[in-house]
């Protein structure tokens, strides 16, 4: 019996046209914010933060860094400078664990005592 083994499962399907639902929806919700901050905010402030909303809409979508979209790369930095960064290194003692164990002790003596004249030849 033989099976089809699935080829390229790591390729997202293209839904709408040549982008997949993850750049649809980035760039989506970036022309929304794009929009959005044109309309709330006064003109000086809306041509500041617009075009940045639609870089990162962009970057999001298209960008990969390592080829690794460029949303993990986001995350990592994101971590990275929210997290704590003071390694200290401590030595923990292992505790002695007892022992049954009897060890088997030499004769107390000297060592001539024990040679005898025959053993010697």
């Amino acid at each position: 019996m033989q099976f089809k083994t699935p080829q390229f499962i790591d390729i997202e399907d293209k839904i709408f046209g040549p982008l997949t639902f993850k750049q649809f929806a980035y760039l989506a919700g970036g022309a929304g914010l794009f929009y959005l901050s044109f309309r709330l905010l006064p003109l000086i402030l809306g041509l500041v933060v617009g075009p940045a909303f639609a870089a990162l809409a962009l970057a999001l979508a298209f960008v990969k860094y390592n080829e690794k979209p460029f949303i993990h790369t986001l995350q990592a930095s994101f971590k990275f400078y929210t997290s704590s960064r003071l390694y200290l290194w401590r030595k923990v003692p292992k505790k002695a664990e007892p022992t049954t164990m009897s060890i088997p002790q030499a004769p107390r003596g000297n060592i001539r005592d024990t040679l005898q004249k025959s053993k010697l030849r």
